[in-house]
């Protein structure tokens, strides 16, 4: 019983130290996933150290170059966490329905790497650039990649 309070109180004393904005909501969503054991770990980490996670991608944006509209395309953005912090990324979201992320969900150890799927079906035409934002417990507790391309029309 006691080390179930000790790790409710280390969970919410780390919500409310390392998260801005909405970001502590969502992380604190993730929590479900996670084991007590699991969140107890993050939340000492980052209570006693006051340091945060950061996420260093290999390349923040990628072109597709041309496409034929209706073309699926997808990249792996890779990144690595660099911070002296466990990273949680809770929710990861295109600026449009057209593109779909899929990213690591466990937490990741400092000097550890972790993958995020960016799909895009093609829809549109013209220059298309979009942003997926990502909302993980880093100082910020926003992160951006950003994909281009350029959809032909269909003939």
């Amino acid at each position: 019983m006691k080390k179930s309070i000790f790790a409710v109180a280390l969970m919410l004393a780390f919500v409310f130290v390392s998260c801005k904005d909405n970001a502590a909501e969502k992380v604190n969503e993730n929590y479900a996933e996670m084991t007590t054991e699991e969140v107890a770990e993050v939340a000492a980490a980052k209570a006693s150290t006051g340091k945060y996670p950061v996420m260093t991608f290999q390349e923040s944006e990628w072109d597709f170059g041309r496409i034929a509209q209706g073309t699926n395309v997808e990249h792996l953005f890779k990144f690595t966490n660099t911070g002296e912090a466990p990273l949680i990324i809770s929710e990861a979201k295109g600026s449009c329905g057209c593109t779909v992320p899929q990213f690591t969900r466990e937490p990741i150890a400092p000097g550890e790497s972790g993958e995020m799927l960016v799909k895009f079906n093609g829809s549109g035409q013209n220059q298309r650039t979009i942003s997926v934002n990502i909302t993980a417990n880093t100082e910020r507790g926003t992160e951006r990649v950003t994909i281009k391309a350029f959809v032909e029309p269909n003939a």
